[in-house]
């Protein structure tokens, strides 16, 4: 049966009405009935934007400098579509903080969309509908999608999901913040900022990342950014560079170094790759949730779940052989299983 109503959200999406645009990404966040065939149509004909994740850990400036970087992005005549994911309120189970007021100017560029999502309990710091979100972004017209994360740290390796390239901020005083990032998200990330670097510290964070990136001994000759290789390769050394958010000092190179890399990704043949590589885990982690859905549904329908639930409520019973109990009429094991030495 066609869905009229998302099929009238994705006319309007196409035609970069802001009003469709906030209804579907509301569709998509919320679970909402209309959202299964509004994405149908997103994914069939929508593009893959160059997607930025901004990442770090909770005081180095990310909503600061977010704004400025979608301006200058725009400055080409791209639309660029700002995803900040905030915190889930315990609550509501939206965002915590709302669709904040991110531009500190107070001037909204006519090209540049924000948007709040809530975490929902995703992973990573992220929601898992980010994926979904970054592509109705595309079908809006938006050719950059940036996604600020929740600020959870080394934890939020789930931006390698959705996004082509990773900005780690960072600010001089968060002690030992910067080392703890080291072992995790410094390790994928394309280019590193040194966020408040009219701070005391700042040279000093800034030789520490750059010595840090330099420590293995292929990296320890290349220069920061575009290295043509001998082999008529092309290779990328995540540069160091400082800003000042508030003022707006350093965002002109910063941008210009994001399309850089956005350049090299295209050379090398890593955009495709990259695009492939997230519709694959974006099928496979919609195909748990919907098999999640369906075991959850088919175990409310067994009256033996009620039988067990009433049981342990009682006080009675081993909730572990319940468990296994409810697991075998699900999903029964093996006849036949092979044997293990």
């Amino acid at each position: 049966m066609v869905n009229t109503e998302a099929e009238r959200v994705f006319h309007d999406l196409r035609e970069g009405r802001p009003r469709a645009f906030s209804r579907a990404i509301s569709w998509v966040e919320n679970g909402a009935p209309q959202a299964g065939a509004l994405l149908e149509q997103v994914y069939a004909q929508a593009p893959h934007p160059w997607v930025i994740g901004i990442t770090g850990v909770g005081g180095a400036g990310k909503s600061s400098l977010v704004p400025h970087m979608a301006r200058l992005l725009a400055e080409d005549g791209t639309r660029v579509a700002v995803l900040a994911v905030d915190p889930s309120s315990p609550l509501t189970g939206g965002a915590l903080l709302g669709d904040r007021i991110r531009d500190a100017s107070g001037e909204q560029h006519p090209r540049v969309f924000f948007r709040s999502v809530a975490t929902r309990g995703g992973q990573g710091g992220l929601a898992t509908c980010v994926a979904d979100l970054v592509r109705v972004a595309a079908a809006a017209g938006h050719g950059i999608v940036l996604i600020e994360t929740v600020g959870a740290g080394q934890s939020e390796l789930g931006i390698l999901e959705v996004a082509h390239t990773i900005v780690l901020v960072n600010a001089p005083g968060l002690g030992d913040d910067v080392q703890a990032q080291k072992a995790g998200v410094m390790e994928v990330a394309d280019v590193l900022v040194v966020n408040k670097a009219d701070r005391p510290g700042a040279q000093d964070a800034i030789g520490s990342l750059q010595q840090a990136l330099a420590l293995s001994e292929r990296e320890a000759h290349m220069r920061e950014g575009t290295n043509e290789l001998p082999s008529g390769a092309v290779h990328w050394h995540p540069p160091v560079l400082p800003t000042v958010a508030l003022s707006g000092q350093g965002l002109a190179e910063l941008c210009e170094r994001l399309r850089e890399h956005h350049a090299v990704l295209a050379r090398q043949g890593r955009l495709a790759e990259l695009n492939r590589r997230h519709d694959l885990r974006r099928m496979q982690s919609y195909f748990l949730e919907v098999v999640q859905q369906r075991l959850q549904a088919h175990i409310a329908s067994l009256a033996l779940a009620e039988r067990l639930q009433a049981k342990l409520a009682e006080g009675h019973g081993d909730p572990l052989a319940a468990a296994r109990e409810l697991a075998d009429a699900v999903l029964p094991p093996s006849p036949n299983p092979k044997e293990t030495n």
